[in-house]
């Protein structure tokens, strides 16, 4: 096939999807042109060609035209774990940039991904419709999309369609590949079988990670594992994921597999001749109904909240995770990082498998290539010896002008950092026009970056609606929450600059890097009059402690766990301008007013040393009158009971200085659970706090002994 640019018939499609195949490569397909023509040249291409494994992504009516499946592309969770040999994408009708690249993993080996959109040269101010839930639709200019522009015209594996132009291609040269290119089992994924086998006959609290870009056949080995434990004798295998759907691949390898041994089959079960089951239930339903397994496999783990993970780790004896490594629904590096953590303290003898080789398509596969390029989706920080902070330059910087290498530094810092980084937060931080950077630079190489975006300004009224719940504005994330939740209508209308994220690299952490690029920002916000600096992040105790540090202030935590991580958002602020410092202090003061009724409601499972971090870091309460001392030491003494001390006790817990004492007291979290989150004897027993209320009361009795003698004073 030679270079031509004309018009060739539908056969050609078909004929260059099978040489495709032959080499295990796919390629994207990029019609541009006007919104009509490039609709109407990919109706008469697809009218005459074989459209089995197809999807079309974009408007129902014209995939019903032509009798493809349709997905909307917010729905695209629900093809993880499928196949398709081709994909129409509409990018006249938006491209969130998650389930795109999601999406081009579904395709097999001689896959072709037809994108329609605008000309190249467009791009920068193409107003894309998925722009208007991110709030970038307020954007001239969209730095994001030029880069993908650049990137796709230097790229001499795409095939480009001028659509307005008689819909001209320009056909490549395809390599010539001598051996053919077969889908077959790796070495790889052959070690990944005998892994998952052992580990569904072996010892129990050995829990694996599978960790692999899409394409290397973990859902398959999962599957055949699966059913090769039935055969072997396990009776009950359960699968999840974040959608059925997910798991597609997985129960079609079982059945493969199981062979004249399946019984019977539906949607979400396979049953053996001997009536062993491999079954398939959602994580809510699973973690409520917590049936018999010795076996449970979890899929597209990356996609799930780290709590739901915990709890099916401890749930059931053997526990195997798969995730994508360069995941498009929140990141697998990201999940490994902060899932490492639970895995080495409640399993330690956990153990990662990573797969590397491809197996639906080649290794030199031009999609994927391509795909990664787009994304960053394998962007890395720098590895560099421990820096001298004295030599670290931290300066003001746009991602959007940065090189190809820096950024991918910095979003490589990002995706490491945090659970959930994904190309959708690139391109928000590439287009955001309020967004502000800071990179922390040594010998030319990122160790650390902040990015922020400026919220607020709202003006008075549309604020004060904001406040009484009545109105809602696209943005402003923390602005919002702390007018409408906080109860100030000021929070919306003073100007804020909101953390986003900040990263430093791993070797470099703990040498006061964050702390200076959080000092920059600050000084960059003072110098534009900004009232503050605010964040908003899923509370854990080290990372409210960071924030601490950087002399910002506890002034809400949430009432709803966050869907990504599991944990209650906190949000932190420190005053810039006088306004500023007066808003700090009355969110601070009334949240301290409210804290104790709220914390058995909504965080009485939330750890005693985190109910400890945020309560030593609110205002003090005037502390207890002579009452409540004569009542401390009644009880302290065994002469007053639990019950009717227990009004007392917690507003001891608010007095200056004492909840800062209390954390350093070995018997706090029996404190903190039975005085400030209200649990029951038993649950106190059951969590091993005390054996007993005796035992408990008695332990209570002597902290408020060492309270009245060596605390603070009362």
């Amino acid at each position: 096939m030679t270079d031509a640019s004309r018009e060739h018939p539908t056969a050609d499609w078909q004929s260059l999807q099978a040489r495709l195949r032959t080499i295990g490569h796919r390629r994207l397909i990029l019609v541009e042109g006007s919104q009509e023509n490039t609709c109407t040249w990919m109706h008469r291409q697809l009218s005459r060609m074989n459209t089995s494994h197809s999807l079309w992504v974009g408007r129902a009516e014209h995939a019903e035209a032509v009798g493809l499946p349709h997905l909307q592309a917010n729905h695209y969770q629900q093809w993880l774990g499928r196949e398709t040999s081709l994909l129409v994408w509409d990018g006249w009708h938006g491209n969130p940039p998650d389930a795109f690249a999601a999406l081009a993993g579904t395709l097999q080996a001689g896959g072709l991904l037809f994108w329609l959109v605008p000309p190249l040269d467009r791009w920068r101010h193409y107003a894309d419709p998925d722009y208007v839930r991110t709030g970038l639709d307020q954007a001239e200019e969209h730095p994001f999309a030029a880069r993908l522009a650049m990137v796709i015209g230097g790229d001499a594996s795409i095939i480009r369609v001028q659509a307005d132009d008689s819909g001209l291609v320009n056909w490549p040269e395809l390599p010539a590949h001598t051996a053919g290119f077969t889908p077959q089992t790796t070495d790889e994924q052959q070690q990944l079988l005998q892994h998952l086998v052992r580990f569904g006959q072996g010892r129990r609290r050995r829990p694996l990670v599978i960790t692999a870009d899409r394409g290397r056949g973990k859902s398959a080995a999962m599957g055949i594992a699966a059913a090769r434990l039935l055969l072997a004798g396990r009776e009950q295998v359960l699968v999840t994921a974040p959608s059925r759907d997910n798991v597609d691949t997985l129960f079609r390898h079982a059945v493969l597999e199981l062979g004249e041994e399946l019984a019977e089959q539906s949607e979400s079960e396979l049953v053996s001749r001997p009536g062993h089951r491999l079954s398939y239930m959602p994580v809510p339903e699973l973690l409520a109904a917590r049936p018999a397994a010795e076996v449970v496999l979890v899929d597209e783990a990356a996609g799930l909240p780290a709590h739901w993970l915990r709890d099916i780790l401890l749930g059931w004896p053997r526990v195997a995770f798969a995730t994508t490594v360069h995941g498009y629904e929140g990141t697998g590096r990201g999940f490994a990082i902060r899932f490492r953590e639970i895995l080495d303290r409640e399993t330690p003898h956990w153990r990662g498998i990573p797969l590397h080789q491809p197996v639906r398509w080649a290794g030199d596969d031009p999609l994927e290539q391509l795909v990664f390029r787009l994304f960053l989706l394998a962007a890395e920080g720098a590895v560099e010896p421990v820096p001298e902070v004295a030599d670290v330059d931290i300066q003001p910087w746009v991602p959007a002008d940065a090189s190809e290498q820096e950024l991918s530094q910095a979003f490589g810092l990002l995706v490491d950092a945090h659970y959930r980084t994904t190309p959708a937060d690139l391109r928000q931080w590439l287009d955001d026009p309020c967004a502000q950077s800071w990179r922390a630079e040594y010998r030319g190489q990122t160790v650390g970056v902040l990015w922020g975006t400026v919220e607020g300004g709202i003006e008075a009224g549309l604020a004060e609606e904001i406040m009484q719940g009545r109105r809602r504005v696209r943005g402003h994330l923390l602005a919002q929450s702390l007018a409408s939740h906080g109860g100030f209508p000021e929070a919306a209308s003073l100007k804020t600059l909101r953390v986003v994220r900040i990263a430093v690299v791993e070797q470099a952490r703990h040498l006061g890097i964050g702390r200076q690029l959080v000092d920059a920002a600050a000084a960059a916000c003072r110098g534009q009059s900004l009232d503050a600096i605010g964040t908003s992040f899923g509370g854990n105790d080290p990372l409210v402690r960071f924030w601490q540090a950087c002399d910002f202030r506890v002034v809400r935590l949430g009432l709803r766990q966050e869907a990504s991580t599991g944990e209650f958002p906190v949000q932190m602020m420190r005053g810039l301008s006088d306004a500023g410092a007066s808003l700090e202090t009355q969110l601070r003061t009334r949240f301290a007013r409210h804290w104790q009724v709220l914390v058995p409601r909504h965080w009485s499972q939330l750890e005693p040393v985190l109910i400890g971090t945020l309560g030593a870091d609110l205002p003090p309460d005037t502390g207890p009158d002579n009452n409540d001392r004569r009542d401390l030491n009644s009880f302290a003494h065994g002469y007053r009971g639990f019950e009717l001390s227990l009004p007392m006790l917690q507003a001891v817990s608010a007095a200056p200085g004492v909840m800062a004492w209390l954390c350093q007291q070995p018997d706090f979290p029996l404190w903190c659970r039975a005085v400030l989150q209200g649990w029951s004897w038993a649950a106190l027993q059951a969590a091993l706090l005390c054996s007993g209320q005796r035992d408990g009361e008695q332990r209570l009795r002597g902290l408020a002994c060492q309270l009245l003698q060596n605390g603070p004073e009362l």
